[in-house]
């Protein structure tokens, strides 16, 4: 007797079309543990992690420090120190001393005390900062400004 095989076949499965993943993205996802707030146009969540502060900054597209933060801050420049994770986006860096330099996800970035900066391009840039408030240059071992 002979036999047949039979013929398997995998039902199709199809993807509704025009739908995308509406998985959240989780750079943008609310922070648990964090506390939120704006500070000229930035958003910022904030945590610890021991001594340390654990920040994530949204700059949004358009942001520049000079024109969004500078009259909120009061100072001609950005005297805080940033070292961290540039997550998302691109950055322009300018120091007082003429020096430029750009950022661009994924990196890892020390932004010297004295400096001015925008978002480069449409994207926000998302930045995820460690910091000591006050004590951030001295115990991260940064120079109090920039030098050539």
């Amino acid at each position: 007797m002979a036999t047949k095989k039979r013929a398997t076949r995998k039902a199709a499965v199809k993807k509704p079309k025009g739908k995308r993943s509406t998985s959240p993205d989780a750079l943008m996802a609310p922070v648990k543990g964090a506390t939120h707030r704006y500070v000229g146009h930035v958003r910022l969540d904030v945590g610890r992690a021991g001594a340390a502060r654990v920040k994530r900054m949204i700059y949004p597209a358009g942001f520049r420090w000079s024109k969004d933060m500078k009259s909120v801050v009061g100072t001609e420049l950005c005297m805080h120190a940033h070292a961290g994770f540039l997550a998302r986006g691109k950055i322009h860096i300018e120091y007082a001393d003429g020096c430029i330099v750009e950022h661009k996800a994924p990196q890892i970035v020390a932004i010297e005390p004295g400096h001015d900066g925008w978002v480069v391009g449409k994207e926000p840039v998302v930045m995820i900062e460690f910091d000591f408030e006050g004590d951030t240059v001295s115990r991260l071992g940064m120079p109090e400004s920039h030098h050539h």
